[in-house]
């Protein structure tokens, strides 16, 4: 018998690929039930994921607002993905991944909301 050796780099980009893509899938079938559902498209209007206040610059960088940061979390709150926020709120997704595990440590769909002023 001889023994095989298995790299973990390439595997674990394999399952990065996958997790990914699947992320993708999700973004899609999120996007794909608002079009079809106008009551979960007017929430998303009235949330406005590109609402100017959301963002502020510094150093030449766009950081989140607390306003931002609080629409990341309604997003999460309303079922979008770390991929659809990423793309609603025109920020990397590191960052919306960042504010994924923020969100979870907040307490999810149960912390407590912030106002949107």
């Amino acid at each position: 018998m001889t023994s095989t050796t298995i790299e973990l780099a390439p595997v674990c980009k394999a399952l990065d690929d996958i997790a990914s893509a699947m992320e993708r899938a999700l973004a899609g079938i999120t996007t794909l039930r608002a079009l079809l559902s106008p009551e979960e498209q007017k929430q998303e209007t009235e949330l406005d994921p590109k609402d100017p206040r959301n963002k502020y610059e510094i150093g030449g960088l766009m950081k989140l607002t607390e306003r931002g940061i609080e629409i990341c979390y309604r997003l999460f709150d309303a079922g979008k993905t770390r991929y659809a926020v990423k793309e609603l709120m025109d920020i990397s997704f590191g960052a919306a991944d960042h504010r994924f595990k923020a969100w979870e440590k907040a307490g999810g769909v149960n912390r407590e909301k912030m106002p949107l002023d």
